[in-house]
């Protein structure tokens, strides 16, 4: 080969790098890949141009895309995951503040109670004095009523006397 056919081969590789290039396996042997030749008037061949199907995007391209989107989509759920564990934490802290303060409540009306029985207990001699006084003040009515019906019969007796 000359040195112009060479260069002229180089050029039109960098243009057309499909026209250069040798079909892979998959092409070869495919139903979709021709080739046409060009004859010249003299019956040779001039050039060899291979019609193929529009390429498929690379794998690795598709891989690579498919990683990326795999990955958005893992960052979204794992995200997700994330505020969802916050948000439980938020509560949790928040139940447990209020839980605390229940205590607190608790507490009080607990010692508060105490200091009521407390006074109850120390109240409770006054109280039997009460009860006391009160069984006393009932017996006492009791016995004036029947020291009343008794002079209520006493003068009645005298009356009837007094009458004779």
């Amino acid at each position: 080969m000359r040195a112009e056919d060479q260069t002229l081969q180089s050029q039109s590789a960098r243009c057309f790098p499909r026209l250069h290039s040798s079909p892979s396996r998959e092409q070869a042997h495919s139903p979709s890949a021709h080739i046409h030749n060009r004859v010249r008037g003299d019956g040779g061949v001039e050039t060899a141009e291979e019609a193929v199907e529009p390429a498929e995007p690379d794998i690795n391209e598709l891989c690579t895309d498919m990683f990326e989107k795999m990955a958005v989509f893992l960052q979204g759920e794992l995200t997700a995951t994330c505020e969802d564990y916050r948000l439980l934490e938020n509560m949790n802290k928040l139940t447990s503040l209020k839980y605390m303060e229940m205590k607190d409540i608790s507490i009080n009306i607990s010692r508060n109670l105490q200091d009521l029985n407390n006074k109850y207990a120390s109240l409770q001699p006054y109280l039997d004095q009460i009860n006391q006084i009160e069984e006393q003040v009932s017996s006492l009515e009791q016995a004036a009523y029947k020291l009343d019906a008794y002079s209520k019969k006493l003068e009645a007796r005298f009356k009837k006397l007094e009458k004779r």
